[in-house]
């Protein structure tokens, strides 16, 4: 074959795969259905953005065993950042909390031990005798801090879900879902960051006791680090799962398994499925001026208009350079303005269909003008 003709073949045969390449490049890719896995109850959900990615008898109320510790932990937060308790104040330990059977810390009674130490106990080892110190050196009683927890349930919409004690043992009444376990595990991942990095230590010795965190995707998955996991004949193996791959969190939820074993893998299929195909970006940050606009009768002719929160979107993989966002102002806004008022919406289209809609709202508060501005405006808004 003639050299030169070659080399002209091999230039075309590589200009067609340069343009299949760029072509493909950007393509969305395809989304299968979620993994059918062997589990009562599931959920997966974007930490960030709350996309729904996959579920199945999400809302079906049901035994939470001791996932019930993580609204514990919420609750311990709260009182923390409330400034009505720290982390090196002693607590002591009664004959209640000593007693308790199942997953142990093994604190002895009438001992004195740190709520630094406790929580440890509570997040690594799943104590229920620290869950029930914890409890009693708060509310006074575990009955008063189940209380709590009940109303903090409320408070975040987990509509599902009422407690009868602080550590999951059974008792008739104490149910939860999965979604509103998911709803829990968002708040706690975004409100206390600070308090998160403790939920993926794989070990904690106390007491000369040398203990291994049961979430065994610690191991398994670098990008693994936390939940919570829960066992009871009657719950069956349980296991929230949080996972952060290059900027994007998801959580799972499973509930029902057979095994330790099995909660772990069908823990790891979801994930995965959540990362293969789907991907999620930061569309704007939480008070970036979007938009100046008009203000009647005003102290100031315009306001600045933005995000209260930080704008989240989970996307198929590949389709982020489809979306196209639009913003709907109000084209009569006038002055006195609070500071967080809505004036208008934030529109995020996908392939023609809506996919977001976030209110926005004034970044600053902008007062009643001089009688003089408000005649003036009033005269100039009967001409426009």
């Amino acid at each position: 074959m003639n050299s030169s003709i070659a080399l002209k073949r091999l230039v075309f045969a590589v200009a067609v795969l340069l343009v299949f390449a760029l072509s493909t490049a950007n393509a969305a890719v395809p989304i299968p259905a979620p993994p059918k896995i062997a589990a009562k109850n599931f959920i997966l959900v974007d930490a960030q953005s709350g996309r729904l990615l996959a579920e199945k008898e999400a809302d079906e109320q049901v035994e939470p065993a001791s996932i019930t510790k993580m609204m514990t932990a919420y609750v311990i937060y709260r009182e923390i950042a409330a400034g009505r308790l720290n982390m090196d104040d002693m607590v002591n330990i009664s004959e209640k909390a000593w007693r308790m059977g199942g997953s142990r810390m093994y604190v002895e009674v009438d001992s004195q031990v740190s709520v630094h130490d406790l929580m440890k106990g509570l997040i690594v080892q799943s104590g229920n005798d620290a869950t029930v110190a914890l409890a009693e050196h708060v509310a006074g009683t575990e009955r008063a801090f189940v209380d709590l927890m009940n109303q903090y349930a409320s408070s975040m919409g987990m509509s599902n879900t009422y407690y009868m004690n602080s550590t999951g043992w059974p008792e008739e009444g104490h149910l939860t879902s999965a979604r509103d376990i998911a709803t829990l595990a968002v708040a706690i991942i975004n409100e206390f960051p600070e308090h998160y990095a403790w939920y993926k230590e794989k070990v904690y010795t106390y007491n000369n006791i040398k203990q291994y965190n049961r979430n065994k995707l610690l191991w398994r998955d670098d990008s693994v680090d936390g939940i919570k996991t829960g066992h009871t004949e009657s719950a069956g193996y349980c296991l929230v799962a949080s996972a952060l791959r290059s900027d994007m969190r998801l959580i799972s939820v499973v509930l029902g398994t057979d095994s330790e074993k099995e909660r772990a893998s069908v823990s790891q299929s979801l994930l995965n499925y959540g990362f293969r195909f789907f991907e999620t970006h930061r569309l704007y940050a939480a008070g970036e001026v979007l938009n100046r606009s008009r203000v009647w009768k005003g102290e100031s002719d315009k306001v600045s208009l933005g995000l209260k929160d930080d704008l989240y979107i989970t996307i198929p993989r590949g389709s982020y350079n489809d979306l196209e966002a639009v913003m709907d102002v109000d084209a009569n806004i006038v002055a006195p303005l609070e500071k967080g008022s809505q004036h208008g919406a934030v529109r995020v289209t996908l392939a023609d269909d809506e996919v977001l809609n976030a209110p926005l709202v004034a970044l600053e508060a902008v007062g009643e003008g001089s009688f003089f501005q408000v005649a003036k405006d009033h005269i100039l808004q009967l001409f426009n």
